[in-house]
């Protein structure tokens, strides 16, 4: 899915009419990070309200130390782990008579820089009281393999949003 088509904002919409409605949902969505007008980043919010960030502006174009990026941006592999594993390993955890939602916003380029959180949507998918509703993007460029992987389960449905 492409920047700025309203993915989060339609995830934030679904899963407020969910929670009204009673129904047990955790999970976490991304949203820019603007100062003075420009983007300089994203942050991670979890539905339980915690906040923190997932990648920002690089200041400098020298990768020094072990740096994760995608374009201008620097991932905070530390910041998302600490947010994301915790929430989902609890999803994973319940029981499996609930069924639960699991909000997952997205699963792109940036998080799977962490294998931990491959290792979670993973785990999460084969739960069997768990529905999972996620963004992933429209591939473009070098496939990204969970992607792909979700994309082909047969347990799936795929809506394009623009």
């Amino acid at each position: 899915l492409f920047l700025g088509v309203g993915k989060t904002t339609l995830i934030q919409k679904v899963t407020q009419a969910l929670k009204s409605s009673g129904i047990p949902i955790d999970g976490f969505y991304t949203e820019e990070v603007r100062e003075g007008g420009r983007r300089t980043g994203f942050d991670v919010v979890t539905l339980s309200g915690k906040r923190g960030p997932l990648s920002r502006v690089s200041s400098d174009s020298s990768a020094s130390r072990r740096e994760y990026r995608v374009g201008q941006y620097v991932v905070d592999l530390v910041s998302f782990e600490q947010l994301v594993l915790p929430m989902l390993r609890n999803v994973n955890h319940g029981s499996d008579a609930e069924k639960r939602i699991c909000v997952i916003d997205e699963i792109g380029k940036m998080e799977l820089f962490s294998q931990a959180f491959i290792q979670a949507v993973r785990q999460t998918l084969a739960g069997p009281g768990t529905i999972v509703l996620g963004t992933i993007p429209i591939p473009k460029g070098k496939p990204l393999d969970l992607v792909e992987e979700i994309r082909s389960r047969k347990d799936v449905k795929v809506f394009n949003v623009s």
